[in-house]
């Protein structure tokens, strides 16, 4: 079992280690699972509903565009078929929007697979005392220069909702806050370096 040195917020503080659980940072990652679950995430995160009109949605005059017969061309009613330009749309989206599923027991498998790259290439902290930072943006932005990562994608991972984190991060646009127990591979993915507040491992080695 692999063990971090935790860093402190306050000054003085003895220095600890803690253990990381090997079921959530010793798993082998597999890029295809990887690559799959970042492909479904982003696709669920589409807001947008395409529509387009079939030929009797269009506006416009409905005359007949020429006579019947007697033109050597074929029979059309008005000018909004689908073979004209500016015409409906045969076949096309109709504004229903799609939603990816990723079984459960693969979409931990590939959060656990990316934590453990992030492990292995040292690119998570432990942090003790994440809920004392102030609600001020130049309080977490010192302690991040403390740390020499103020322009790395952050990704901070406290083990509930903290109202002071919240506001502090919120105007630095390289820090993401997400949640132990709602983390998903490609936040890992997307992330330069990742901080866990001490009681958000513990979490883990519960979940």
């Amino acid at each position: 079992m692999k063990t971090i040195e935790v860093t402190s917020t306050r000054e003085k503080k003895k220095k600890e280690r803690i253990a990381m659980p090997e079921a959530v940072f010793g798993v082998k990652a597999k890029p295809s699972l990887l690559a799959q679950a970042a492909r479904v995430y982003l696709a669920n995160q589409k807001l947008a509903r395409p529509k387009t009109k079939t030929r009797a949605e269009v506006a416009g005059s409905g005359r007949k565009i020429w006579r019947e017969k007697g033109t050597g061309r074929a029979r059309h009613g008005d000018q909004y078929a689908p073979i004209f330009v500016g015409g409906g749309i045969a076949h096309g989206p109709r504004g229903f929007l799609k939603r990816s599923v990723m079984p459960q027991k693969m979409r931990k498998q590939a959060l656990y697979g990316a934590l453990s790259d992030k492990l292995s290439e040292g690119k998570i902290l432990v942090v003790d005392g994440l809920e004392k930072i102030g609600p001020k943006t130049k309080d977490l932005a010192q302690f991040l220069k403390s740390l020499s990562l103020r322009d790395k994608k952050m990704l901070l991972v406290p083990s509930k909702k903290i109202a002071a984190l919240v506001l502090a991060g919120r105007n630095l646009p390289e820090v993401k806050i997400a949640y132990f127990n709602t983390l998903n591979c490609y936040q890992v993915l997307n992330s330069q370096r990742i901080i866990f507040s001490k009681e958000a491992i513990l979490g883990l080695k519960k979940s």
